[in-house]
C-alpha cells in the first residue's frame, strides 16, 4: 500500500508538469513500461530516484518531496507480513496505514470500530457474516485484528477519534455478555490517552451520507487516506476531492457527537441494561 501511494504520488507530480510517461523513460533513458511499473507499485524506487524525478517534475513543495524520499528509504517488513498469503491483502494494506498514521477519525454505524474490538466480540461479529469462513482462517483474522491495536503501544501513538452510533452498540451481534464485555472494554478504552470515544445517539439529526468510514492521517495532509468499510466490499480513496469531502462530513459527525464524558456515560448506561 505505501509503495502504491509513492508511485501515484509520483504519477501525479509527473502529470502536473505535463509530461507522458514515454517523455519521462526517454528521458531517463528506459523503457515506458518501467515508469508505468513504478507508478502503479509494482516496481520499488529508491530515493535518489524520487528526488531525481522530482527535479524532473520542477517539483517545488519541498516538504512533501522530503516525505516521498522517507517513503522511499524505508525498506522495513512489518508485523502485518506475517499474514501474507493467510489474509487478502486488504487486511495487510489497513495495517500498514495503521502503522504510519499520525492520527486516526473513524465513524461506524452498525458495529463497534476494529481497533476498539475484543477478541471474543470481533469473532462473533466474523461469525455473523454471509460467508462461513474456515476456523483457521477466522482465527488469523480475529488475531490480525487483535494486533492492530499496537499502534496505541507505541511510544507516540496516533490520537483516535471514534464516532459510534448508538445503533453499534444496541445491535445483538453476540450473547449479551460478550456485548457487555465488549462495552465495558469501550468505556476503559475512553480512558486512553489519546482515544476519544463519542457516541451518535438515536435522536441526533445525522446526514443522510453518513457512513462507516476510516480516515487515516498522513505525515501532510497530500498524504491522508480514506478507508471505505462495508460488509461486502471495501477501498482506500486518496484524491484530494475525496479526501476533503471526508473531512467535511467527519467534522459534520463530530458537530452532533455526544461529548466524551457523556459518551462514556450512555456506554455504561447501555452495558448496564445488558
Amino acid at each position: 500500500m505505501r509503495q502504491a501511494r509513492l508511485g501515484a504520488e509520483l504519477r501525479k507530480l509527473r502529470e502536473k508538469a505535463g509530461l507522458s510517461g514515454s517523455q519521462v523513460a526517454a528521458l531517463l533513458g528506459g523503457e515506458r513500461a518501467q515508469i508505468s511499473h513504478l507508478e502503479s507499485g509494482r516496481y520499488g524506487v529508491s530515493a535518489e530516484r524520487v528526488r531525481r524525478l522530482a527535479a524532473l517534475y520542477s517539483a517545488t513543495d519541498k516538504h512533501l518531496i522530503d516525505v516521498l524520499v522517507g517513503m522511499a528509504e524505508e525498506r522495513g517488513r512489518g508485523w502485518w507480513e506475517e499474514y501474507r498469503g493467510r489474509l487478502s491483502p486488504g487486511f495487510l494494506d489497513l495495517s500498514e496505514l495503521e502503522h504510519h498514521a499520525t492520527f486516526l477519525r473513524s465513524v461506524r454505524m452498525l458495529h463497534v470500530p476494529g481497533l476498539c474490538q475484543t477478541a471474543e466480540y470481533a469473532r462473533e461479529l466474523m461469525r455473523s457474516s454471509i460467508a462461513t469462513l474456515p476456523v483457521a482462517e477466522l482465527d488469523a483474522r480475529v488475531e490480525h485484528r487483535m494486533r492492530r491495536r499496537d499502534v496505541f503501544d507505541r511510544p507516540a501513538p496516533p490520537k483516535f477519534d471514534a464516532f459510534i452510533h448508538e445503533a453499534a452498540l444496541r445491535m445483538r451481534y453476540c450473547e449479551p455478555d460478550v456485548m457487555r464485555a465488549q462495552l465495558e472494554f469501550l468505556h476503559e478504552m475512553s480512558r486512553w490517552p489519546t482515544v476519544s470515544i463519542r457516541v451518535i445517539p438515536f435522536d441526533a439529526q445525522i446526514t443522510g451520507s453518513a457512513h462507516s468510514v476510516l480516515y487515516v492521517g498522513g505525515p501532510i495532509p497530500q498524504l491522508d487516506t480514506v478507508q471505505i468499510d462495508s460488509a461486502f466490499d471495501g477501498g482506500f480513496l486518496d484524491a484530494e476531492a475525496q479526501l476533503a469531502r471526508y473531512r467535511t462530513l467527519l467534522d459534520a459527525v463530530e458537530g452532533i457527537a455526544l461529548g466524551v464524558d457523556a459518551s462514556s456515560k450512555f456506554i455504561e448506561r447501555i452495558a448496564e441494561g445488558m
